[in-house]
């Protein structure tokens, strides 16, 4: 089943439930579909590959307007940026974690024989492409990091 549909499917029970933090974390992922499909050209439907970029990236929003809203001591507003991102979670794939995503970076280090930190790019680049939608892309590049130098 596509993620629109899902989606769908998931705000009419939010709807039913009177969730309004569900509803607009689930309307926001609906209007982010449409964009993608609209800005490609075509009503084709997006791959699952761009799905979870696209998902990942509405996280990572919410969390930066999330840690902004509780450095400014304003709790109000980052309560529900946090409720959002659990809901668009939900559709994310499982995140690995540091220690499972530092063994893949170290098993692709040691296949390609990179080096010092002049290797990060290359060694990012196959890592994120290995890890896409399991892992960070902060993750990732603190952990490249570390092991490269």
């Amino acid at each position: 089943m596509s993620l629109s549909v899902l989606i769908m499917d998931e705000m009419k029970t939010a709807m039913r439930a009177k969730d309004t933090v569900a509803l607009e974390a689930l309307r926001a992922i609906k209007s982010e579909i449409l964009l993608a499909q609209t800005a490609s050209g075509s009503k084709e439907e997006i791959t699952q590959d761009d799905e979870v970029k696209l998902l990942q990236r509405l996280v990572k929003t919410r969390k930066e307007s999330a840690r902004i809203f509780t450095e400014q001591n304003r709790l109000d507003l980052a309560e529900p940026e946090l409720a959002q991102i659990a809901v668009i979670e939900k559709f994310l794939p499982a995140q690995l974690s540091e220690a499972e995503v530092e063994v893949v970076i170290a098993k692709i280090i040691a296949e390609t024989g990179a080096s010092g930190i002049a290797s990060m790019g290359k060694v990012m680049g196959l890592a994120a492409a290995k890890l896409g939608g399991t892992a960070e892309g902060k993750t990732i590049s603190t952990i490249v990091k570390k092991l490269l130098t």
